[in-house]
């Protein structure tokens, strides 16, 4: 027997450590060649990291939230013949799916078995036992019963998912995943926010004791952000309503007469004022280094979109969005949000902003006072769309009282680098162009 040190491969991105935000093996567990043993975060992403090679786990290095650099010591395992006393691994890429792992099985419908001869008690009991080890046959109420085939069919998962869905009481087919592929990150989402499709908690609905959470991974990094902006940046928020209803009609005739074309939300047509809104206002769409004394006002608008995922709050990019009309923004938009949803975002994806827009949709509330992501000067959050009565001129100038769609559009701005006036003469620039939605297609 040997021992076998797998040390933390260079990840890439120029990086010196990684934070551990998950362990799959503890000491005195046996691995498998290629089993998930750990989850690494960098700054922008998560990573599984695999045993290269068989053995019993013997040292670990440390605990969930601990910092390890690269190179050190992630894993020892006292493999069960000659190994080399050193790992030598390829960087791992960001958007590896176990899929490509050997012994990737597929979950289906088991076929309708012989009925076995009768067998002595103590054998019975013990196919029992096992049964219930391995998850088979009736597994007890966590278990989704009935007819699953439709359900189960073509899905994928590696033997170590399915076995940690089995102690779970976990039916694979109620866990939703990207594809069809189902992952650890897929069953933690499911367990963690409550999916619910096949799963209940047992005694869900009581009291429960009060858990403590360690603040890791992409939740301390969320922490650490705002926490430096609010520190740093002197915030103030300007707020104002802006009556979309032509725009919601154009949005609708449009959407009527899409063809193949993506689906269009008010967030594309928001892009484009913004994006005709900066050049007059330059000092929004910058960037402050207040270590250096200097303000960047940016040429171009990379426009960070803050999307709620599973992991937290994440800032995908949408580079050069000055160039985009109303479709190819709808098409990335699309885009970069199911890649932060699914974690396959990559670094130059979720860096770099300008400016960044951030939007609950239908929850997006009556006024927000979003904070600001740093080193930007400015973030701009568009409320829910209400409908309301309002006072009108009618054809012979009188008024009247109509229906009407309205939006409140608030900003929040570095009150070092954008003044009161330079804010409100921006907002009120933007809230021409979607009163008057032409203007959005005029050159």
């Amino acid at each position: 027997m040997a021992r076998f040190t797998f040390r933390l491969p260079d990840i890439g991105e120029g990086i010196s450590e990684a934070e551990i935000v998950a362990w799959h093996v503890k000491v005195g567990d046996r691995v498998e060649e290629d089993q998930q043993v750990a989850d690494m975060m960098t700054d922008k992403a998560t990573v599984e990291m695999e045993s290269p090679v068989a053995g019993i786990v013997v040292e670990v290095a440390g605990e969930v939230g601990d910092q390890i650099a690269i190179g050190s010591a992630l894993i020892i395992v006292e493999t069960d013949g000659d190994a080399p006393a050193e790992a030598e691994t390829a960087p791992p890429s960001e958007d590896v799916l176990e899929a490509e792992n050997p012994g990737v099985e597929e979950v289906a419908a088991p076929a309708p078995a012989p009925t076995p001869a009768p067998a002595p008690a103590s054998a019975q009991a013990e196919a029992g036992a096992q049964g219930s080890r391995d998850g088979a046959g009736d597994s007890g109420p966590l278990l989704s019963q009935g007819n699953k085939e439709e359900e189960r069919h073509q899905i994928l998962a590696s033997p170590a998912v399915r076995a940690r869905a089995r102690d779970l009481g976990v039916d694979l087919a109620s866990v939703k995943a990207d594809g069809n592929h189902i992952r650890h990150a897929d069953l933690d989402a499911f367990l963690r926010y409550g999916s619910g499709q096949g799963y209940q908690a047992p005694h869900a609905s009581r009291a429960r004791d009060d858990e403590p959470v360690k603040v890791i991974g992409m939740r301390r990094r969320i922490a650490e952000n705002m926490q430096a902006a609010k520190r740093h940046i002197p915030h103030f928020t300007y707020v104002d309503e802006v009556d979309v209803t032509a725009l919601e009609e154009m949005r609708a005739d449009l959407n009527a007469n899409r063809g193949n074309r993506p689906k269009l939300t008010m967030l594309p047509f928001l892009i484009v004022a913004i994006c005709r809104t900066i050049p007059a206002f330059p000092m929004i769409n910058a960037r402050y280094d207040d270590e250096a004394g200097v303000v960047t006002r940016h040429g171009r608008v990379h426009l960070g979109m803050a999307a709620q995922t599973d992991a937290g709050l994440m800032v995908p990019v949408i580079r050069d969005a000055q160039d985009m009309n109303v479709w190819q923004l709808a098409a990335e938009v699309s885009r970069l949000a199911e890649a932060a949803r699914t974690g396959k975002a990559k670094s130059d994806e979720l860096s770099g902003s300008t400016l960044t827009i951030t939007s609950l949709g239908p929850l997006g509330g009556i006024v927000t006072t979003p904070v600001i992501n740093r080193p930007e000067v400015a973030i701009i959050g568009p409320n829910k769309i209400v409908e309301r009565p309002v006072f009108a001129k009618n054809s012979h100038g009188t008024d009247e009282i109509v229906r009407a769609k309205l939006m409140n559009v608030s900003i929040s701005c570095d009150h070092r680098v954008v003044d009161g006036h330079d804010a409100a003469s921006f907002v009120a620039a933007l809230k021409k162009l979607l009163e008057t939605p032409v203007l959005l297609f005029a050159d």
